[in-house]
């Protein structure tokens, strides 16, 4: 379900107008609730609507999207009087962590109630004499119509074997993109057909979100409030994700990147691989002492917080098996918060689940606000910061390459694994790895049925790993073969074994 991304896109086009247009009324708002009223005015041009059929219902949706990326929710559509577009505004105009769940959100005036899984014949059915699609359908639902076949849609089963015999391409299978993108059916419908979503099995990845053709499907952002704390002079130190580089264009190299977070108004930038490191080395000893001894069946990874949530909702007996050590995030803020104990930490990565582990209560985070790489975006174009003329007055060389492949699928096992080879040489080590909520839960009903027994398994929640993130800007491959650059660049390949790396 990848054909969308890192493609500039209407609607990623209107999600990074809205960004800028929220920063700047953090930034330079003289009047902030008129200026927040004016902004759909400003953003949908009346000659110039471009998504819908009328100027109105793009606005409309603006509206909501804006209320999300201040932080607010969605006004209910249900009321004759739904509220204001600023109603609850106060209470985010504030420089401390405000976050409500849900995290994504449809906006039902946006969403288009797709065809959630229907198969159909298409113009260019030739109407053969052979018609397989009538021969092999089990339930007997095709027939010929005027020369040209047919489909009974309340005989249909949905098992395609008629578009998989077609000889010329004619059927077509209609699926709900968001749907599709899901990989745990958490997406469900309303009595007109719209897309809901299911928030007590949602683990908020965002698959479904980058999915939506129509931009349908948004999540809260914290760029407003994020502001608001830089201007109340608070210290603010940003941990970065490995993922990254590449992000803001391929002449941004890192050292460029960490100035540009300076420029904004950071204080300081660390690597998020500082805790990765401190966490694969911990793992690795994991692995050796309970999986590899036979002690425990097998050990899943925690770091990416969709995948752990959903290895607890729908696998419990899996809960023992999860890793307990804090993910790279929380392990890189206590570091940073050791350091600088009076500033406030910003986590700048892909993922939009992390805004969820952030606001966990169970193990405190030290995260005081969770930000995108494509929120980020927005706040660049509106300082007027160019990254591709920023010169790089930084270092940053915090994290080994073990910690930095931790963006890409595969190297949160591949980086447990070469510490296990560095210093346990002689434990066999067996791993899997699982990318998308679809292949991960098919990885622990094996794991479940004892067929993984002795592996360190590794889910991501995104197709591809971090570098496929919700809050991405750039195409996956591309995004892939810069992180594998920016590891091979580390001065080391593992963490020590006694963490000097931290204590520099």
């Amino acid at each position: 379900m990848s054909g969308m991304r890192g493609i500039d896109t209407p609607v990623r086009q209107t999600r990074r107008r809205v960004f800028k247009e929220v920063a700047n009324l953090a930034y330079c708002s003289g009047n902030l609730k008129d200026d927040m009223e004016a902004l759909p005015y400003k953003i949908v041009d009346y000659e110039d609507s471009a998504f819908w059929e009328n100027v109105y219902r793009d606005r409309a949706v603006v509206r909501e999207r804006i209320r999300l990326a201040m932080g607010m929710s969605l006004r209910p559509e249900n009321r004759e009087r739904p509220g204001h577009l600023t109603q609850g505004l106060e209470e985010s105009n504030i420089d401390e962590k405000y976050y409500e769940p849900p995290l994504m959100q449809v906006i039902p005036s946006a969403c288009n109630a797709c065809p959630e899984n229907r198969y159909e014949i298409t113009d260019s059915c030739m109407g053969c004499v052979a018609h397989p699609c009538h021969s092999v359908c089990p339930r007997d639902a095709i027939s010929m119509v005027k020369g040209k076949s047919v489909i009974d849609q309340d005989k249909c089963i949905k098992c395609g074997k008629c578009r998989e015999v077609c000889p010329y391409d004619a059927i077509c299978h209609k699926e709900r993109p968001c749907r599709a993108a899901c990989g745990i059916n958490a997406i469900k419908s309303d009595q007109l057909g719209r897309a809901v979503i299911d928030n007590d099995m949602c683990v908020s990845c965002g698959q479904c979100m980058v999915s939506c053709p129509f931009g349908a499907i948004a999540d809260k952002s914290q760029i407003f409030q994020l502001i608001r704390a830089m201007q109340s002079g608070k210290q603010i130190v940003a941990q970065i994700a490995p993922s990254f580089v590449g992000q803001f264009g391929p002449k941004v190299t890192p050292e460029m990147f960490k100035t540009a977070l300076k420029d904004l108004g950071f204080m300081e930038v660390y690597e998020t691989a500082i805790g990765a490191d401190m966490g694969c080395m911990a793992e690795a000893a994991d692995y050796v002492k309970k999986v590899a001894s036979g002690k425990q069946a097998f050990a899943l990874t925690s770091c990416c917080p969709s995948w752990a949530v959903m290895a607890k909702h729908f696998f419990p007996e899996t809960i023992d098996k999860i890793s307990n050590e804090l993910t790279p995030m929380v392990a890189t803020a206590r570091v940073i918060k050791e350091k600088h104990p009076d500033a406030l930490v910003v986590f700048i990565g892909p993922c939009a689940s992390k805004k969820l582990e952030a606001s966990r209560r169970t193990v405190r985070s030290d995260v005081d606000f969770v930000i995108t790489f494509e929120e980020l975006a927005g706040m660049f174009e509106a300082k007027g910061i160019l990254l591709e003329e920023i010169k790089a007055m930084d270092e940053l060389h915090d994290a080994t390459a073990a910690g930095r492949g931790y963006g890409v699928a595969g190297g949160v096992a591949s980086a447990i694994e070469d510490c296990i080879r560095t210093y346990y040489p002689e434990t066999e080590v067996h791993i899997e790895h699982a990318e998308s909520l679809a292949e991960c839960k098919k990885t622990l009903m094996l794991a479940k049925a004892g067929k993984l027994n002795g592996c360190l398994i590794e889910g991501m929640a995104c197709p591809g790993g971090c570098i496929a993130g919700a809050g991405t800007n750039i195409p996956i491959p591309q995004a892939a073969k810069a992180l594998v650059k920016f590891k091979n660049a580390a001065e080391k390949k593992v963490p020590d074994d006694n963490h000097e790396i931290l204590a520099e």
